[in-house]
């Protein structure tokens, strides 16, 4: 099931010489439409300008196509605000006074997002009544009331107001310039939209009316009414998740769906994993469910958000994805590469210097791949990072990622595994790329030295997070710049620790272009932990109450 519109638009320029309103949308078909929803915008150009309408138009033309091209994992919020700044920059370039307001309407899934700066107003009529979205950008004082005090163009920096919310059918959206909703007012309209139930009939009412009433200014007027929602997750809209099972208990030598099956590699409650092979030969990890989760329909959804997030990453540090196969059940494929993970290379023995800041900078790249898709893998650890007999190094598993709109569970600190958690994380702040970060540092360290900045932390326990073990302690072969850059990744206090995959990475890359020599000596007080000089002190605190004891019997 998809999204199902009713659209209906009217402009016209009323009273005056030129239109300088500019409205349009985009309502793509498919896996677009499922991925990033249906577009809408009204633009009014500001005629005490150099050329109101060219920022109107060009300001809806942006939005409409530079929407699109941001990534599907982004948010709603998060895509229009940077493209709306992108194009306030292009219409401050120009060396004239170009001004528009702008509303823009978003339905993506069940959800819509209104983003909007200048006096367009947006309505929602349903059930519950009518109801602007929008707050007018114009000064309060009555003389100054249709002077804008925010528009693209109009300053520097562009500040949008966001706001959103769940769609109903039988919704209806109306986007008003001010030449309409100032002429008629909020009863007028709600009067009007409810007589005419078709959007192209209202829009041609409204225009009709405010003329009527007197407008001096253009008129146009942007509906839609919503007569069918999709499917509750994304994920429904790119496969028959729900009614798909998973496959019965695989073995070896089995024939399979056109694949052949060569050994089970993973089995826990939550997930399964085959190494099976095609006909031509290619060999893929073939995941899906244990059959106790059959009908399960949370951990169906949760499963299809991971493969779609996986076919969303395109980049050499992650695993490639089959294309979507014609499958009866619940699965998808991954790349087989031969090769080791970072947990099993290490049992040959502790990495090497130059060994440690490769892989550093490598998954500093990975990382920044997936913050920029705003993706959190919200798992990274030696386990889940792999070299191929390639040499290629990839970042596995997506199962517990994070994607802001698109994953269903609400965001916490529970995912991962304790001893690479950030120290926010255990008091129930939510994952971010900081805490992608630190669990990085706490990778690299335990490369360089077996051990964790902070002990091993179990499951049940509540740290407690102080200084942490300098990596010297274990390994005086480290550089300084080298055991500065981990203490800084693996700080308990977020606000030291690197805020960005590229500032990480930057600093592998400075210290890395230093010649890598080896300390000279470590003084012997360094190489001691706290603990030890805590029982140091309270030794030589005994021993000197025992010598003043015994002078007190002299």
């Amino acid at each position: 099931m998809a999204l199902q519109l009713t659209i209906g638009q009217c402009s016209e320029p009323g009273r005056r010489e030129r239109n300088e309103d500019a409205l349009g949308w985009c309502l793509p078909d498919g896996e677009v439409l499922a991925g990033k929803g249906a577009l809408f915008a009204l633009a009014d150009g500001v005629s005490g300008c150099a050329d109101g309408k060219l920022a109107a138009s060009s300001s809806v033309r942006a939005v409409c196509a530079d929407y699109y091209a941001t990534p599907e994992t982004w948010e709603v919020s998060a895509a229009l605000d940077r493209l709306l700044g992108a194009h306030n920059r292009w219409l401050r370039s120009q060396g004239r006074s170009l001004v528009a307001t702008l509303s823009v309407l978003v339905l993506r899934g069940r959800r819509f997002t209104v983003a909007h700066v200048g006096d367009c107003r947006v309505y929602r009529l349903n059930r519950d009544g009518l109801r602007c979205l929008t707050v007018d950008h114009v000064w309060e004082e009555p003389s100054l009331r249709h002077v804008l005090k925010r528009g693209m163009g109009l300053d520097a920096h562009v500040v949008a107001d966001f706001s959103d919310g769940d769609l109903q059918p039988g919704d209806v959206f109306a986007l008003l310039c001010d030449g309409i909703w100032n002429a008629l007012g909020d009863l007028r309209i709600d009067e009007l939209l409810r007589l005419h139930a078709d959007p192209q009939r209202a829009a041609a009412v409204l225009v009709e009316a405010a003329l009527a009433a007197g407008s001096q200014d253009n008129v146009s007027a942007l509906l839609l009414r919503v007569d069918e929602l999709p499917a509750a997750n994304l994920g429904d809209e790119f496969s028959r998740g729900e009614a798909l099972l998973p496959p019965p208990a695989l073995k070896p030598g089995q024939q399979f769906e056109g694949l052949k099956v060569e050994e089970k590699l993973h089995a826990s409650p939550s997930g399964i994993a085959y190494r099976v092979s095609d006909a031509a030969g290619r060999r893929w990890v073939l995941k899906t469910l244990p059959a106790t989760l059959a009908g399960d329909r949370e951990a169906a959804q949760s499963l299809l958000v991971e493969e779609w997030l996986q076919r969303r990453v395109s980049s050499p540090y992650f695993a490639e994805v089959a294309p979507l196969p014609a499958r009866s059940h619940l699965y998808y494929l991954l790349r087989w590469y031969d090769g080791h993970t970072l947990t099993q290379r290490a049992g040959d023995g502790q990495s090497s210097v130059a060994e440690v800041v490769l892989t550093g900078l490598a998954l500093t790249r990975a990382l920044a791949t997936l913050h920029r898709l705003g993706i959190v893998h919200r798992d990274v650890k030696p386990d889940n990072v792999h070299l191929g007999r390639d040499g290629q190094l990839r970042l596995l598993d997506l199962g517990v990622a994070w994607c802001a709109g698109i994953s269903g569970e609400e965001q916490g600190g529970s995912a991962g595994t304790p001893s690479f958690m950030a120290p926010q994380l255990f008091d129930g702040a939510a994952a971010d790329a900081g805490s992608d970060l630190y669990a990085l540092g706490v990778t690299l360290y335990w490369l360089l030295c077996g051990r964790y900045p902070y002990g091993e932390i179990e499951a049940f326990q509540r740290p407690h997070f102080g200084a942490p073990q300098p990596v010297s302690r274990y390994r005086p072969d480290v550089p300084l710049w080298l055991e500065r850059v981990l203490a800084k990744a693996v700080d308990p206090n977020a606000a030291r620790r690197f805020e960005t995959a590229e500032e990480f990475r930057l600093a592998l890359e400075r210290g890395d272009s230093q010649p890598v020599t080896a300390r000279q000596h470590v003084p012997w007080a360094e190489r001691l932990s706290m603990r030890v000089w805590r029982r140091v002190a309270l030794w030589s605190l005994l021993i000197n109450l025992l010598l003043l004891y015994a002078l007190l019997l002299h």
